[in-house]
């Protein structure tokens, strides 16, 4: 077996992992690179190695790991992408979701003037979606698919409706890869449940340097949101419109109901593929730690933002509100014209419910910067900002640790993945010096005989 690396070595994003076995190609995860331009831009170059891919295997339906898969499909692959059911239902939503921004992106810029390209292109269209959605395959968690001669095997592992942990084995190595783990006590979804014996680990190290804030976050959102509503401004949260939003409603309702913020605050969620995935989160609660009451009375008082003139009426208003918008690093969506009308008035708030990756434009307004770019002109930025960095559904350093060492017998070789350079090399040492296994951070389009 061979494992190449072709995204999410040297950062956060773009998820793709090649698996070489003695009669299949098998890629686990096909992300989106997101952040630095340096990495969108490898959105444009279909590497080699994905030409003859035999089949994909999904970890779960976020972008920075489902977002390339249509444009794998324009480029000719024919194969099935396995996948739990809960991720194949929400790669429906984010799909469709992303390549409406790629083509209403696409479309602004050649309106307005500011590609450099002559005629500005979609990376994939709708089409392109649709095509890749054909080509999903439900796998349930814990059963076992030959692919080849290989076993294949999901496991739920927390983080996000029907993410999973993925093993192949194909009767030599056992290659276990994380994907995106779950808290331990995160406020939608159960533990990550224990990794399968393996040979080789891939593991995740987004948060590989740090350690979740200890307070709880939801009497920090309860200030933030009163002092705004105070001076007259509405709160603002760019935010992942599958599983971060569903928090951020759960804890808005749970403040609502303890009196810590007003119960009448107007709440909006902007973002159709939000509004879906919401309901998509009620059709598979026995998935979630929620009580069913609770579940229930997700979206009591809170009005859902569908239409486009829904959308715009929402950025022209001036009364205190809380208003929910994708996308969650303000990396394109509805919430950049939220920002734009309200990012200049120091009246209001920005709430950054969670990690930011680099060169994201969310990352910039945590840097402080003075102006971001937005739709080709500088918007200044006046009003408050603020991180809460507790709403991640990432495990942290001591959450990674703990799940790895679960495993009955260490992994012959350990693989630090899917983290910025900082954060993978400090969980590398971690797992050096606290578990005793070899571990190493491997560079982009390394390709390893196991």
């Amino acid at each position: 077996m061979k494992v190449q690396f072709l995204g999410a070595v040297d950062g956060v994003t773009g998820s793709r992992h090649l698996v070489q076995t003695e009669d299949r190609r098998i890629l686990l995860d096909c992300g989106l690179f997101q952040g630095w331009k340096l990495h969108r831009e490898r959105n444009w170059v279909m590497p080699a190695e994905l030409r003859d891919v035999d089949a994909v295997l999904l970890s779960h339906a976020h972008i920075d790991h489902s977002g390339w898969l249509p444009a794998l499909v324009k480029h000719g692959f024919r194969g099935a992408i396995h996948a739990s059911p809960a991720t194949c239902a929400l790669a429906e939503v984010m799909l469709l979701d992303s390549a409406h921004l790629q083509e209403e992106d696409a479309r602004r810029a050649n309106r307005y003037g500011y590609s450099r390209h002559a005629k500005a292109l979609p990376l994939y269209t709708k089409a392109d979606a649709q095509r890749a959605l054909s080509q999903l395959v439900p796998l349930e968690p814990g059963r076992t698919l030959m692919l080849g001669r290989s076993k294949v095997r999901l496991t739920p592992v927390g983080h996000l409706l029907g993410a999973c942990s993925v093993l192949v084995d194909d009767g030599d190595v056992r290659l276990a890869f994380s994907g995106d783990l779950g808290r331990e006590h995160d406020l939608l979804m159960p533990p990550p449940k224990p990794p399968p014996p393996a040979d080789v680990m891939l593991v995740e190290s987004t948060y590989g340097n740090r350690l979740h804030p200890t307070e709880d976050n939801a009497p920090l959102l309860a200030e933030v949101i009163s002092r705004t509503v105070q001076r007259g401004g509405s709160v603002l949260m760019p935010s992942f419109a599958v599983g971060r939003a569903q928090a951020l409603l759960l804890v808005l309702q749970r403040l609502k109901a303890a009196g810590a913020i007003p119960a009448q605050l107007p709440v909006f969620v902007d973002s159709p593929m939000a509004v879906e995935a919401t309901a998509l989160y009620r059709r598979y609660g026995r998935l979630l730690r929620v009580p069913p009451r609770e579940l229930e009375s997700l979206c009591d008082g809170v009005r859902m933002v569908t239409t486009v003139q829904q959308s715009v009426r929402l950025a022209a208003a001036r009364y205190p509100a809380v208003i929910i918008s994708a996308s969650g690093m303000a990396t394109g969506g509805r919430v950049l014209h939220h920002l734009k009308a309200r990012a200049p008035d120091a009246r209001n708030s920005i709430v950054l419910p969670g990690f930011q990756v680099g060169g994201s434009r969310g990352a910039r307004l945590l840097a402080g910067e003075p102006a971001v770019k937005i739709h080709g002109e500088m918007v200044p930025v006046r009003a408050e900002v603020q991180q809460l960095a507790g709403f991640s559904a990432h495990a942290d350093r001591a959450g990674l640790l703990a799940w790895l060492a679960k495993m009955q017998q260490a992994p012959r070789q350990t693989f630090v993945v899917h983290g910025e350079p900082d954060a993978a090399d400090s969980l590398r040492a971690a797992i050096r010096n606290e578990l005793g296994w070899e571990a190493r951070v491997p560079a982009l389009g390394e390709c390893v005989t196991l």
